[in-house]
């Protein structure tokens, strides 16, 4: 009987034991056939439109438009940024023109200072008159016309081809001509006097035209 009795006592220990074990509660006994409680996991999720993603910026920060470290200096001292950019008018193109002829100018310069043969002058002379031409119909009849430049250019391109052509003769034509009378114009020493007066009114054109504004 005793037996019996301690058998049914380690029994109902076993029971609660298990009950404990295995989290079993008198709450659980009591829910029993009331359907589930617990918490069901959310079915909707993958079918939710995803939020569009944030593109990340190609640059590490923003630099800012009107910083002062970003803005690069005027390029004042640039001939082609004044006279374009910054006067757009009939006058900045004429002063290019100008400052063409003076790079033109100083070749002919050259020629006469370094004596170079007459081909060589005459060549210099021939490209410095085409210019000169494009020059006078390019501001023919226009107010450019009546600047003191525009004259000068043209006086000194007569004179150079003038001189270019007596140099052209001189060399073709001395070898039968006396040096008297209408030969005396194709002697060197004429040719010499010709080539000191062009070169001086080369160079004062010149510092006319650098000066012009």
């Amino acid at each position: 009987m005793k037996k019996s009795l301690i058998l049914l006592l380690v029994l109902i220990m076993s029971a609660g034991s298990a009950h404990a074990f295995l989290g079993w509660n008198n709450d659980d006994i009591d829910t029993e056939g009331k359907g589930y409680l617990g918490t069901l996991p959310n079915i909707t999720k993958p079918y939710e439109p995803s939020e569009p993603a944030q593109g990340a910026p190609i640059f590490d920060k923003t630099k800012q438009f009107h910083s002062v470290n970003e803005l690069k200096p005027i390029p004042r001292e640039d001939p082609a940024f004044v006279n374009i950019i910054l006067k757009q008018d009939k006058t900045s193109q004429y002063i290019n023109d100008l400052n063409d002829f003076v790079l033109i100018l100083e070749k002919v310069y050259d020629s006469i200072e370094d004596g170079e043969d007459v081909q060589m002058f005459m060549a210099r002379v021939y490209f410095f008159n085409k210019h000169a031409e494009h020059f006078k119909d390019k501001y023919l009849n226009k107010p450019e016309s009546y600047y003191e430049t525009y004259q000068k250019i043209l006086d000194v391109s007569f004179r150079a081809r003038t001189i270019a052509q007596l140099r052209a003769e001189a060399e073709k034509y001395k070898p039968y001509l006396a040096y008297s009378g209408a030969g005396k114009i194709y002697n060197s020493e004429n040719i010499d006097e010709q080539l000191t007066l062009l070169k001086y009114e080369i160079e004062t054109t010149i510092v006319m035209l650098k000066e012009a504004e």
